[in-house]
């Protein structure tokens, strides 16, 4: 099953979640900082559809709060949000690239990391 769409506060919440584990509402929203945090119900409802499309599930009940935790993974979402942004360019990544290189936003380094990537994987040249 692929990966949920997760809008932006989706993904927000979705990354308290990976960074620090298991979490109740409340401590959901107080990661946010003060300065333009959502509402407690707009947290609350945004968990819920998080649990609806399965990104989240119950953990255990304390008191009133339920607990959450991620039941996706941070690179399963990343992927999606990747196969998504290429799905704009038709599946091609050369206008994707060349954007990144053109803005600085990927260094010598990365393209070095990704080049050593495909030849281990089989899909490069193998001569240097």
């Amino acid at each position: 099953m692929a990966p949920p769409r997760l809008t932006k506060l989706e993904l927000a919440i979705m990354e308290t979640l990976w960074t620090g584990g298991p979490r109740s509402v409340r401590e959901i929203q107080e990661e946010f900082p003060k300065k333009g945090r959502p509402a407690y119900t707009t947290i609350q409802t945004t968990v819920v559809r998080l649990e609806g499309k399965k990104a989240v599930t119950r953990l255990k009940k304390i008191g009133n709060a339920h607990i959450y935790e991620a039941a996706v993974s941070r690179n399963a979402a990343q992927r999606r949000l990747v196969d998504d942004l290429l799905a704009l360019f038709g599946g091609r990544t050369q206008p994707v690239m060349t954007h990144l290189v053109e803005t600085g936003k990927v260094t010598l380094e990365d393209v070095q990391a990704a080049e050593k990537l495909v030849r281990q994987m089989g899909g490069g040249d193998k001569t240097p």
